[in-house]
């Protein structure tokens, strides 16, 4: 095992509580497979210690907890055929669960960026903090990806058709759409999370919780739920991009120009993946399918375009094969949901429905 930090994660005890602190902030604390490996080997350990009655994870910095995984490495390893990023995913997702299975209170500070993976180690914890600063989002359609760690599992979940919005968008929302959509629970301003941090170490969650959390500041999607609602329950990305442009709302007009620049094979295959998780239930049925769709995706043109376009060149002009929804066939979004034989996630469900197990 690395020295304490150098491979880009913090951990010590302190009372009662283990701290995990993803410690890249350069990378905005972008998850490699390394850093992956230490905090579930971490949360092994706590799981079974007597003395940790809690665990805390946050984000090295001022911008954020992590604004998902390494897609520069993604990147690579999609254009060399190679399978480090399957790899990556296998214990990744393996982590989702482990985390939201957790049997200790496991305290996720989303403050700042929280993105992709960071939803991941977050939004499936079981005490979940928002701040004013918080801007929670699974971006993965304007790279030519789909949701995963979990993303789908959690979006389905959103009232009405708020999580399709968030998945086919990538839209990026504050604390209260955050609490609204069932991604976090509690607010605490930014300027209390240090004094949070600190009380956890000595007091129960429950008891921590109460002395610092307040009411979030307004958000905008519980207005728009009308438009939204109506638009994204079509039966297909065309039909949803028609609604939006019909309904003479200037926010869903914004939507449909929002959908026009994404990759329109992540578009049919998100909405295909979010139809799908409505019926598997469980997050482990749910990994398994966005670990197949995942894989898809590596050996797809749309993903490495995607990276190049948006971090690698940066020009923002990504070339998307096909270009256009119409020319995605069902037999191209169906190809991403194909049996892996052999190299299949298998995740074991839950011994009981979901529930908070402290």
């Amino acid at each position: 095992m690395s020295p304490d930090g150098q491979d880009g994660v913090l951990l010590h005890t302190e009372g009662h509580t283990g701290y995990v602190t993803l410690n890249r902030p350069k990378a905005l604390n972008a998850l490699s497979h390394t850093m992956v490996r230490r905090v579930d080997e971490a949360l092994a350990a706590w799981e079974d210690d007597p003395a940790v009655e809690t665990v805390l994870i946050r984000g090295a910095g001022e911008r954020g907890l992590c604004a998902g995984g390494d897609i520069r490495s993604i990147y690579e390893d999609a254009r060399a055929g190679g399978s480090a990023s399957a790899d990556f995913w296998r214990d990744e997702y393996r982590l989702n669960v482990r985390i939201a299975r957790y049997r200790k209170p496991y305290v996720a500070l989303m403050d700042g960026i929280v993105m992709g993976g960071g939803v991941g180690v977050s939004a499936h914890g079981s005490v979940r903090i928002v701040t004013e600063r918080s801007r929670v989002a699974m971006p993965e359609t304007g790279i030519g990806f789909v949701p995963d760690v979990g993303g789908t599992h959690l979006l389905t979940r959103a009232p009405g058709r708020l999580g399709t919005h968030l998945a086919l968008t990538g839209n990026a929302v504050g604390a209260a759409d955050a609490l609204l959509c069932g991604l976090a629970d509690h607010f605490v301003p930014a300027a209390r999370l240090g004094a949070l941090t600190a009380d956890l170490a000595r007091s129960p969650v429950t008891e921590v919780l109460v002395r610092h959390t307040t009411e979030a500041p307004p958000g905008e999607l519980a207005e728009r739920r009308e438009w939204i609602d109506h638009c994204y329950a079509a039966d297909t990305v065309e039909e949803i991009v028609d609604r939006l442009l019909a309904s003479g709302v200037t926010a869903a007009k914004e939507a449909a120009d929002t959908l026009a620049a994404k990759s329109p094979t992540a578009l049919k295959v998100t909405l295909a993946a979010l139809r799908s998780a409505e019926q598997l239930g469980t997050l482990e049925r749910v990994l398994e399918q966005e670990y197949r769709v995942s894989c898809a995706a590596l050996s797809a043109p749309d993903l490495a375009e995607g990276i190049r376009a948006q971090v690698i060149d940066k020009d923002r002009t990504p070339h998307w094969a096909p270009a256009t929804l119409a020319e995605v066939t069902d037999d191209d979004v169906a190809r991403f949901f194909a049996l892996l034989g052999e190299r299949e996630l298998r995740l074991a469900g839950p011994a009981s429905p979901e529930e908070v197990p402290w």
